[in-house]
């Protein structure tokens, strides 16, 4: 009776072991892509009496934990916000990615994993997609000049993706 008692409580710890790592680790969205295309915001194809979008900085991704390619863009657009641009984006999936405004320096390798919640960063919302091109507006309240990289950050880890440090028509870190 005990050994049966024992067992069946091994199995179901066993049981919510798996179940909660399942959840965690989330290990179907490394086999799953997500491709989101987005217009940049403000431009159009009719004749507009406003001026285009302006690219105040940019840089290249390059990777940490995953793999990761593509382009950042920071845009002043017309009315005098600001958004971040991720374009032609190809990263992994995973659980809990982030876009993040950051005053951290980018570094290679593993030394640039775990640099970006050290200072200064703000979240410009989920990752919509693993693929492709799209915008984060950066809110109002923010001063884009602060900030020098971009990373695709996993909040459930703690780790980057990937990062771009974010440079002008000089190629020297904003601020």
């Amino acid at each position: 009776m005990w050994t049966r008692r024992r067992t069946t409580g091994a199995l179901a710890a066993t049981a919510i072991g798996v179940g909660f790592g399942l959840y965690w680790f989330q290990p179907w969205k490394l086999w799953q892509d997500e491709t989101v295309q987005e217009a940049l915001p403000g431009t159009s194809t009719a004749p507009a009496a406003q001026a285009a979008p302006t690219t105040v900085a940019d840089g290249d991704l390059i990777s940490h934990e995953h793999t990761t390619s593509g382009t950042v863009k920071l845009i002043r657009l017309a009315d005098g916000s600001h958004v971040v641009r991720l374009e032609n984006l190809d990263t992994s999936n995973g659980p809990d990615l982030r876009v993040w405004l950051t005053d951290a320096p980018v570094k290679e390798g593993r030394a640039g994993w775990h640099v970006f919640d050290n200072g200064t960063h703000v979240s410009l919302g989920t990752l919509k997609g693993n693929k492709g091109s799209q915008n984060y507006p950066v809110p109002e309240d923010i001063d884009p000049s602060r900030y020098r990289s971009v990373t695709i950050w996993c909040d459930r880890f703690d780790v980057s993706f990937g990062a771009a440090e974010l440079t002008g028509a000089t190629k020297s870190p904003l601020g």
